[in-house]
């Protein structure tokens, strides 16, 4: 069951509140979907698990990311993201925004 929508969209390019890195979110999750370990130890400010986290490609490096909702805004930055699996996840990017592969 949903509790929360999403605020952001795959293919939206956000920013870390705290960490201030620029990424491209390439999935989602309407509730924390990782294990209990990890959650205990990276998630040290105990983000809710009942909201939305994201999958996101890290801007100027090979890193992904698991991030809670509360933890990102939209981006003020928009440009392209420089990420080497953004050929794997995206077809183009077009107004500040990647789109997905058409399905086929």
């Amino acid at each position: 069951m949903i509790t929360h929508m999403l605020k952001f969209n795959v293919g939206q390019i956000i920013e870390h509140n705290k960490f201030g890195y620029r990424g491209v979110i390439y999935d989602a999750d309407a509730q924390f979907d990782g294990s209990h370990s990890w959650y205990e130890e990276v998630a040290k400010s105990r983000p809710p698990k009942d909201a939305p986290w994201y999958h996101v490609l890290v801007d100027d490096s090979d890193i992904t990311t698991y991030v809670a909702e509360r933890h990102i805004q939209a981006a003020d930055n928009c440009g392209e993201i420089n990420h080497p699996l953004i050929d794997v996840y995206f077809s183009s990017f077009v107004q500040g925004q990647y789109k997905l592969p058409a399905k086929q």
